[in-house]
């Protein structure tokens, strides 16, 4: 949406100087004194040189001036530097806001570092102060008083907070930069006196009998709706002007109305007149009246003076401050002109709550209206002042002082020639509607007077183009027909006459376009749904873009909507309309959802909380969800101040549904972590590698678990127990995975699963005596297996080391290694051994098996799930990338792994498909019948039931119907329970766990054995190795069962070469040595041999084979 920002207004800007001022404000000033009460004595040597310079910028670069030298730019250009002009170092607390006042802010000039920490400054200031309105420590109402006043102290520290003197271009991107913020505040201002500033009732002993006008009208106004916000949008405008004022004064040191005493009694046409010379256009009296009764005029400098007083007499009334006015008047040796102003003395008759409580119960106006009548002398008065705008207008007169005396009755026509920016005119025609309608209920009050003033109610509701009523009821007690024409209808036709030219200045017209204003119309119509449109499509990104997270827009705008939509939650809670709270709810969501990505690319992630708390569930995981994918890879002070952000402002878990929780975040993080990112590769190895690499960004979510949360929180103690226990449970999920995917035998290690281990490292420290305290049994199983997980790494870190060196020997011959080599080849290799067997002779708690057994009973049918993700490997590493045929091939296989009746007998079912989400892959389904002692019941074999048989087969590459060495590379692993309808009840842990087992306890053992040949063909043979066949062959230990019969084959031939070298060795011993020991432990070793080859090697060919190989080695040695 394309918004025309022309020009903005001026708020009295103090900049705006123009000729008058040689006339006016004579006030005493320091001799120091500059543009800024900030500068210091190291700066007034340039000052001279800096004005000139500044004059001539103006002249030649002028700041959007209009004719009448509007100093402020157009709005549509301020958004181009938004992001790098903001404003200086503040404090973000609201004691520091509020000593802004007494402190003078420091701009350093540094063209981007300004941008930059100024953004900080809002960006912060902001947040804090809505951080404290969230917890209770400031109200609503105070705090968009505390908006309002950040606004303005930052805008005024960047336009007269610094000492330094900027480029021309700079100069005013920084000015431009002020006004924004300026325009901001006056928002945040109207919006307390519309919402925030609440409803006044009239002090009970303030009211008198018989009542007077004045509390006629301000009983009216409190009870009348449109009048009322007739009201509050008049104090709002005049508190705008007011400020101004006062920020003039501060800066410049002077103020409107600093006059010389008597400068205003015509000086020069005194002198004139004693002169004796006669001018028929001059006139020849100096009392208020000659000019009007002698048809003549004052000496032009006279008249100069005069307009200038009449200009601050009209800037003091737009800013509400009558009594200033007065007193100016009188100082300026005028009271005539202040008796005219104040018909009733010092007795206000603004018909506000606040106007009765300072006029006290004053008597002076009963006193005159019981012996007048009720509003008469009011009447006289407006009538007065209108005849006298009419009459000044007539005479060609001063354009100020025909609106001073036209604002009083309300005589539009006068008053909007000398309204330049929108707020004087939208004052205008504000204050006169807000007059006119006091004038016609005070009417209703007075005998006699209600039909002429139903005449004059029908006249207001007359549209201006169904005639002009020239005339006026006749006599003073009846209100001009020409005032009752120019007033609006309404509200919306108030705002409609600002956007016509023909009715106001251009520049008004042009200033209905700018966004802070169309804001401010929204918010005076009490129109928020379309308001909350506006927003949106400014900072909504466009329809073509395809990175819907990055933020579009003016980021001040996204900052004041995000605010603005809060508030008016805040404000409008109480709001009936299922309509309105709808649209509040899901449009406001996306302004602060939009907000939130905008602090979140601009590294602000510790402020997120404070808006994302307040989005719908939803919403709120989904912004945290895609912050944590977007930063996996930031530094840990980053990814802490994500932590932070969401666990300080969200609950841990919460059951009510329309706020997202901490636990939901984890939840859908650690979920989509294991999901398997889609990329482009080159060449099918490359599928095979990335897929392993993946497991380091699988790991990484990890530290989302593993960071301390802060004390401050609720339930501290209880939250970092529940993170470490998730983190424990996730952490054997991937390790389970990250273990079926590490069994290639490459020196390089399992990322994944040694970044899992090295980030619980720490928490477990911590945690461990605490969560071995916790009586759950879930606790004590899930630490136990994650030391299980800890130990097998360990070992697998071992034999890497030890591969490592074997590869790197491989490539010089044995002769040639050094002893240092081969020692140190000795010492890696033989810790790798022993970290194998301690491993598997673990008896009182086996690797990987439960201490409770797992018994889960139904009455009711009960199924078996396994669900895999995996790609298929080729023996040299490359992935095949799968096909529907190669799927259904597959199917088959695996059917086949198992025989037909168990198939039958189990309900066995297969399905196996391309994955979605990535065309490598492949998702494997299977699902059986539970049965006792697989699904039901307790699980003694601890080998996963017939689901890990199955997926172990085309794992190992051993399926009889697919093509020979493929092997299953697992990525994914889940295990369910399910019902007859198919839907998941609960995880069956031990399958997975089974299926472990099958595929890491043979692999320690083939890898002992490789290990073991190395040794003994360095001459140092590995002590225990006998125990490895013991463990092979033991019906206590059961592993056998685990192998599959390829595997056992070769485990066969490891031991049979390795065990000829040892007999061969023994033998020498004892033949040479004649050492006893030797020849029993060879005894004990054919033994062994003769049980392992009865319970693997079934064929008695292959027996003869290996004995008779055997013995003729012996017989030869």
């Amino acid at each position: 949406m394309d918004v025309d920002m022309e020009t903005s207004p001026s708020y009295f800007d103090p900049e705006d100087m123009s000729s008058r001022e040689r006339f006016r404000r004579y006030g005493k000033r320091q001799p120091s004194s500059s543009l800024s009460p900030h500068y210091d004595n190291s700066a007034s040597r340039f000052r001279n040189a800096a004005l000139f310079l500044e004059d001539i910028k103006h002249e030649v670069e002028p700041l959007d001036t209009d004719n009448d030298g509007m100093p402020f730019e157009s709005a549509s250009k301020r958004r181009a530097s938004v992001e790098r002009l903001e404003s200086s170092k503040a404090d973000v607390s609201v004691d520091a806001v509020r000593r802004w006042e007494s402190e003078s802010l420091k701009i350093c000039k540094q063209e981007v570092d300004v941008g930059i920490e100024s953004g900080d400054t809002m960006i912060r200031l902001f947040a804090s102060l809505l951080d404290s309105a969230h917890q209770g420590l400031i109200p609503i109402s105070e705090l968009i008083l505390q908006f309002e006043s950040s606004c303005r102290n930052v805008s005024e520290s960047i336009r007269y907070g610094s000492n330094e003197r900027y480029r021309i271009i700079e100069d005013k991107l920084m000015r431009q930069k002020g006004r924004f913020l300026l325009d901001e505040g006056a928002t945040w201002s109207l919006l307390w006196f519309l919402y925030g500033k609440g409803d006044e009732e009239l002090p009970e002993d303030l009211i008198m009998f018989p009542t007077t006008s004045h509390l006629e009208a301000c009983q009216f106004v409190a009870t009348d709706h449109t009048t009322q916000l007739c009201l509050r949008i008049v104090q709002w405008l005049e508190g705008l002007a007011s400020k101004a004022l006062d920020l003039e004064n501060k800066v410049r040191g002077s103020h409107v109305g600093t006059y010389l005493p008597s400068s205003g009694v015509w000086h020069h046409t005194q002198r004139h007149l004693k002169q004796g010379t006669f001018n028929p256009k001059t006139v020849q009296h100096l009392d208020f009246d000659a000019p009007t009764r002698e048809h003549a005029h004052l000496l032009p400098d006279d008249k100069k003076q005069d307009e200038s007083l009449l200009e601050d007499v009209w800037a003091l009334l737009r800013a509400g401050r009558l009594e200033e006015a007065c007193n100016l008047c009188r100082s300026a040796g005028q009271p005539w002109r202040a008796a005219t102003l104040c018909p009733f003395g010092e007795f206000s008759l603004f018909p506000s709550s606040e106007a009765l409580k300072r006029n006290g119960k004053d008597r002076m106006l009963q006193a005159i209206e019981l012996d007048s009548g009720i509003g008469h002398q009011w009447h006289l008065w407006k009538w007065a002042s209108y005849c006298a705008s009419e009459k000044i207008a007539e005479q060609d007169g001063g354009r100020y002082e025909r609106a001073v005396y036209a604002v009083q009755c309300s005589n539009l026509k006068r008053i909007l020639p000398v309204c330049t920016d929108w707020e004087s005119a939208c004052w205008a025609m504000a204050k006169s509607w807000l007059d006119v309608q006091v004038d016609i209920e005070i009417s209703h009050v007075r005998p006699g007077e209600s039909d002429r003033s139903k005449g004059s109610g029908e006249s207001m509701e007359r549209s201006p183009g169904q005639g002009d009523v020239s005339q006026t009821i006749g006599g003073p007690d009846s209100w001009p027909h020409q005032i009752l024409n120019q007033q609006p209808r309404n509200l919306s036709s108030l705002l409609q006459k600002l956007h016509s030219s023909d009715t106001v200045h251009e520049v008004v017209a042009q200033a209905c376009k700018e966004q802070q204003r169309q804001i401010e119309m929204n918010l005076m119509l009490g129109d928020i749904p379309h308001l909350l449109d506006l927003i949106w499509s400014w900072i909504s990104p466009s329809e073509d873009d395809q990175n819907s997270f990055r933020p579009h827009g003016d980021p001040q705008m996204m900052r004041f909507g995000a605010h603005l939509v809060l508030v008016l939650r805040y404000l409008l809670v109480d709001q009936k309309n299922d309509a309105f709270r709808e649209k509040i709810m899901t449009f406001g969501d996306f302004i602060i959802h939009i907000y939130a990505m905008f602090l979140f690319t601009t590294q602000h992630e510790e402020l997120v909380g404070i808006y994302a708390s307040q989005l719908s569930q939803h919403r709120c995981v989904d912004l945290f969800v895609h912050m944590m994918e977007l930063r996996l890879n930031s530094s840990v002070h980053v990814r802490y101040k994500i932590f932070i952000s969401a666990i300080e402002y969200l609950p841990f878990s919460s059951e009510d549904d329309s706020r997202g929780s901490f636990k939901q975040i984890l939840d859908r993080v650690l979920s989509r972590s294991r999901e398997i990112s889609i990329e482009k590769f080159s060449k099918s190895s490359d599928v095979a590698e990335q897929h392993r690499l993946q497991s380091q960004r699988k790991a990484m979510v990890i530290q989302w678990l593993c960071f301390t949360p802060p004390s401050t929180i609720n339930d501290a103690k209880f939250v970092a127990e529940k993170l470490v226990l998730l983190a424990l449970m996730h952490s054997n999920l991937l390790l389970r995975e990250f273990a079926l995917v590490s069994m290639w035998r490459v020196p390089a290690l399992p990322i994944g699963a040694h970044t899992v281990l090295s980030l619980l490292a720490e928490p477990l420290k911590q945690q461990t005596e605490i969560l071995l305290s916790i009586e759950d049994h879930d606790v004590s199983e899930n630490l136990r297996e994650f030391q299980d997980w800890s130990e097998y790494y360990s070992c697998d870190a071992k034999y890497r080391s030890w591969l490592k060196i074997e590869l790197a020997n491989e490539e010089v011959s044995l002769s040639e290694l050094s002893n240092e080599e081969k020692q140190r080849t000795v010492t890696v290799a033989r810790e790798t051994l022993i970290s194998s067997l301690k491993l598997l002779t673990r008896k009182e708690s086996p690797w990987l098996v439960s201490t409770r057994g797992h018994i889960y009973e139904s009455m009711e049918p009960v199924f078996l799930e396994l669900h895999a993700t995996a790609i298929l490997c080729l023996p040299s590493g490359e992935c095949m990338l799968p096909d529907a045929t190669l799927c259904t091939t597959l199917t088959s296989a695996l059917y086949s792994s198992i025989s037909e009746e168990e198939v039958l007998h189990r309900e066995l079912m297969v399905n196996v498909s391309i994955s979605t989400g990535d065309k490598s892959c492949i998702e494997v389904v299977l699902r059986c019948l539970a049965l006792e002692g697989d699904g039901l019941g307790p699980h003694d074999l601890n080998d996963g039931g017939i689901l890990a048989a199955v997926l172990a087969a085309g794992f190992k590459g051993e399926l009889s119907r697919f093509q020979a060495g493929v092997t299953m590379d697992i990525s994914r692993l889940d295990a369910w329970y399910s019902n007859n309808d198919g839907s998941l009840d609960g995880s069956a842990t031990y399958i997975v766990h089974g299926l472990c087992r099958k595929c890491c306890i043979p692999e320690i053992f083939l890898r002992c054995m490789q290990v073991s040949v190395s040794l003994i063909k360095l001459g140092y043979p590995f002590e225990g190795h006998h125990e490895l066949i013991e463990l092979a062959t033991s019906p206590k230990t059961d592993f056998l069962h685990l192998f599959s019969q390829h595997q056992l084959q070769l485990s066969s031939g490891y031991l049979f070469y390795t065990s000829s070298l040892l007999i061969l060795l023994l033998f020498y011993l004892y033949m040479h040595d004649h050492d006893s020991d030797a020849i029993l432990y060879l005894d004990h070793l054919f033994k062994l041999l003769v049980c392992l080859f009865n319970s693997v090697v079934n064929p008695d060919h292959l027996k003869e084979k290996y004995f008779d190989a055997l013995k003729s080695r012996l017989t030869l040695n």
